[in-house]
Parts: structure tokens; sequence; C-alpha cells
């Protein structure tokens, strides 16, 4: 009797693949791998890329704070030297009024007094009466002779009377020396 073996046999058969498929197949894992990797490099390059830029970001927050109190402290220390310019001005000239009164009333001769006095952007002008024409000229040289005065003008010198009285009526004008 005739046997047939309809079964497969215990062989299996094995797929053997062309060579161009093979290498085809390799090249394709090696590119896979070579992808993943410099994806992989590449996000380790961007992560630190990002944290340097992170990183000179705090530093230029501080800079920046730095900068803000460097220009608080200039304008308050400006502010500050413009008052203390303004003090010592003040300072300056509290001293004038005081030395104007004093020489104006010191050299006064007697026979002669005063009625007015007004400053006008340092231009002194002094009303007055005088008993004669010699002590008002006496005041009018004293005052010239004051270092604290300059330019002693006799603007005007009447005579008029003043209750029974004949006086000399002067107005005379000055600058002050700061």
């Amino acid at each position: 009797m005739i046997r047939i073996n309809l079964l497969p046999s215990g062989k299996k058969k094995v797929l053997v693949l062309p060579p161009t498929i093979l290498y085809g197949m390799i090249a394709v894992v090696i590119a896979v791998i070579a992808v993943i990797g410099l994806t992989f490099y590449l996000n380790k390059q961007i992560s630190a890329k990002q944290a340097d830029i992170e990183a000179k970001d705090q530093k230029l927050k501080k800079i920046q704070a730095a900068l803000v109190e460097v220009k608080n402290y200039e304008r308050d220390n400006k502010e500050y030297r413009d008052k203390t310019m303004v003090i010592e001005q003040l300072k300056k000239n509290q001293i004038v009024p005081l030395r104007l009164l004093d020489e104006v009333s010191e050299m006064l001769p007697k026979g002669v007094w005063l009625t007015g006095m007004k400053d006008k952007s340092g231009i002194v002008s002094i009303d007055g009466y005088a008993f004669t024409n010699s002590d008002l000229v006496a005041y009018v040289q004293s005052l010239k002779g004051s270092r604290y005065l300059a330019d002693v003008m006799l603007v005007e010198s009447r005579q008029t009377d003043l209750a029974e009285f004949s006086v000399y009526k002067f107005k005379l004008t000055f600058k002050v020396k700061v």
C-alpha cells in the first residue's frame, strides 16, 4: 500500500531573505537608533540652553534691581545736594540783613535818623532826615567806607521844614556785598 502523507513535514522551512532586504532592514534599525540617540542628545542640549537662559534671566533681574537702586540713590543724592545748597544759600543770605542793619545803624551819627529802608534785588534805598548837611555828608562818607556796602550814592537831599525845624530830607542807595 501506498501511503500519502498529507501532513506537513516536521521540518519547517526557513525563510531566507535576500541580502538587500536584510541590509536595508539593518540600515533602517541603525537609522532609527541614530535618530533616537540624536533626539536625546538634542533634547539634553536644549535643556542645558534653557537652564542657561533661566540663570541669565535671574542674573539680569538682579542687575536691573541693582540699577534701580543706583538710580534711586543718585536721585536721592542729587535731592540731598540741592537741599544742602538751598540751606547753605539761606544761611549765607541770613547774615545779609543782619549785617546791613548793623552797618547802617552803627555808622549813623547824631543828628541823622532814618524813616525807611527798602531792599529791591540787592539794591537798598534809605530815606531819612538830618539836622545839618554836614551830618548827612559824614553819614554818606562813613557808609562809603564800609567794607560790606558798595556803590553808595546820595540820590536826593533837600531842605524842608519838619515841625518847627529846618532839616534835610535825603534819599540814598547802595548795594550790599555778600
